[in-house]
């Protein structure tokens, strides 16, 4: 039987990239694998040179309850006395996102729910400035990760509800989604390395999105005209 983890990635800034560079920081449009990995690493206390194969085999998908808006910024970065740089960095702005992550095994759940709520090390959104808001752990549910995504409710700010959900999935082929360069295979400083996987995204309905409804306009038996008529 299949379980998924649910958690809830908020905070006023997220950057989650996969190619950046020194002078430019992009962000994607959604967590990354390598960034969720990174975050539950960080949450277990597993430091950047320890083994992370069993948390990368893990089955995760995203989805976008409130996107966001892309902003930048720019820093001067020093690298000696005479040499500086100013870099690009990008991030979202209020974004809210439903994470799910997939196991057979309830116990490897139950564990990383456990880390998060009580972190070894600190915890944050892509980069160290991030700070994700408070609470993070939704539940664990008894369904499988695509399931578990369509059917939760939604977790983004009151008022903002769409009628349709994006959800991120991964995919087998290239045939089935994007190729993105955010599996990882080491943290390690020195050995840092990530491969290639394929990201699929879907749109469903928000099933439990209630529509607003106008109210019809109060009817009268007034009849003006004839008001008027005995006026004259």
């Amino acid at each position: 039987m299949a379980f998924t983890l649910l958690l809830r990635f908020a905070g006023i800034l997220q950057s989650w990239g996969t190619d950046s560079r020194f002078e430019i920081r992009r962000t994607e449009t959604i967590p990354t694998k390598s960034g969720i990995i990174g975050f539950l690493a960080a949450a277990l206390g597993r430091r950047r040179d320890e083994e992370i194969d069993d948390l990368a085999d893990l089955k995760i998908g995203v989805r976008a309850d409130q996107p966001g808006t892309l902003i930048s910024d720019f820093h001067t970065a020093r690298k000696d006395a005479k040499t500086s740089y100013i870099t690009n960095r990008y991030y979202l702005s209020d974004a809210v996102f439903l994470i799910g992550i997939e196991s057979d095994d309830k116990d490897v759940l139950l564990e990383l729910e456990n880390a998060i709520r009580y972190p070894a090390y600190p915890l944050f959104l892509g980069r160290r400035s991030c700070v994700p808001e408070a609470p993070i752990v939704k539940e664990i549910v008894p369904l499988p990760l695509k399931q578990a995504l369509e059917n939760y409710k939604f977790v983004g700010r009151k008022g903002m509800e769409p009628a349709y959900y994006h959800i991120f999935l991964e995919g087998s082929s290239r045939t089935l989604g994007r190729k993105v360069m955010d599996q990882p295979v080491s943290f390690d400083f020195h050995h840092r390395k990530y491969q290639a996987r394929f990201v699929q995204e879907t749109i469903t309905e928000n099933s439990q999105r209630k529509e607003t409804v106008q109210p019809a306009l109060h009817q009268t038996e007034q009849d003006v005209l004839g008001e008027l008529e005995n006026l004259k």
